[in-house]
C-alpha cells in the first residue's frame, strides 16, 4: 500500500481513539480506474413522480414494533438485507461498518441478560425524570422480551479505523455517520422484505456486548436492531409524522 506523507494540520481526534495514527496510507489506489455509470436508469418525469410517490408510501408504513413473532426468517433474507445496507456511501469508501447476526437462542439469552441488567438502572437513575416521562406513552421499561423472542438480532458496530494484516492502522473518516448511512438503508432493506424491525441503543451495554461477541477494539457498537415477524397481538403507538412543510425547507 502506497505510503501518503501526512498533512501537518491533520485532525485525527474524533477517528482514532486507541492509540496515535500510524501514518497516512491510501485506502484505495490513486490510480483507481473510474468507468462510464452505465448501470444508471432514467426515468420521465410522471415516472419519477409515481415513483417517489409509491416508495414514500409504502416507507410510511414501516412503523417500530417491539411485540415479535418467533417464526423464523429464511437466512437468505437476512444476508440480501445487508447486502443492500453494504451499498451505502461512507467517506472515502472506507465501509466502516459489521453487522453481526445473531440467531442463536443461548446467546440472545445473554445478550437480553447484559441489556436488562443495565436498562434496569437506566430507567432507575441514569435516565432521569424528563427521558422517562417521554418513554411513557411508548410503554416501554427495562423489561426487552424481543431480545428472546425475535428470529435474528443485527447488532452494527462502526469501525474506528481498520486494521491491516501487519497490525497498522487506518483512518476510516465518519464512521459512525457512514454507519448510521447504512442503518437507514438496513431498515428499509428489512420493511421492504415484508419484515419489522426495533433500533435500540443499548445504553452503558456496549463493552459487555462487545466482549460477549468477540469484537475487535476498532470497533463500537452503535445499534441493535431486533428483526422478524410482528407478534400476532402486536400494538405499536398511533402516532403521526412531521408533515413535509415542517421537515423541509426549500430556496
Amino acid at each position: 500500500m502506497r505510503l501518503i506523507h501526512a498533512a501537518a494540520d491533520l485532525d485525527t481526534s474524533e477517528s482514532f481513539e486507541d492509540g496515535e495514527l500510524d501514518g497516512i496510507f491510501a485506502n484505495h489506489p490513486p490510480d483507481l480506474a473510474h468507468v462510464p455509470y452505465s448501470c444508471y436508469q432514467r426515468y420521465n418525469d410522471l415516472e419519477m413522480i409515481e415513483r417517489s410517490k409509491s416508495f414514500y408510501e409504502q416507507l410510511n408504513k414501516r412503523r417500530t414494533v417491539r411485540s415479535f413473532s418467533n417464526e423464523p426468517v429464511n437466512i437468505e433474507v437476512i444476508e440480501n438485507i445487508i447486502r443492500t445496507a453494504g451499498t451505502a456511501p461512507s467517506g472515502a469508501h472506507t465501509e466502516p461498518w459489521t453487522f453481526v447476526v445473531v440467531s442463536d437462542n443461548e446467546i440472545k439469552e445473554l445478550l437480553r441478560n447484559i441489556i436488562e441488567e443495565e436498562e434496569e438502572i437506566n430507567y432507575r437513575k441514569r435516565m432521569g425524570a424528563q427521558w422517562t416521562t417521554d418513554l411513557k406513552c411508548l410503554r416501554t421499561d427495562h423489561i426487552k422480551e424481543y431480545l428472546t423472542t425475535a428470529p435474528y438480532l443485527i447488532l452494527v458496530f462502526k469501525q474506528i479505523y481498520r486494521i491491516e494484516s501487519n497490525g497498522r492502522r487506518i483512518n476510516h473518516y465518519y464512521n459512525e455517520i457512514s454507519t448510521a448511512i447504512a442503518a437507514g438503508i438496513l431498515l428499509t432493506a428489512i420493511h421492504n422484505a415484508g419484515l419489522v424491525a426495533l433500533t435500540s441503543t443499548p445504553l452503558n451495554c456496549g463493552p459487555k456486548i462487545k466482549s460477549l461477541l468477540r469484537r475487535p477494539n476498532n470497533e463500537k457498537l452503535l445499534l441493535l436492531i431486533p428483526i422478524g415477524y410482528p407478534g400476532k397481538d402486536a400494538l405499536i403507538p398511533d402516532l403521526s409524522r412531521k408533515p413535509l412543510e415542517d421537515i423541509a425547507v426549500f430556496f
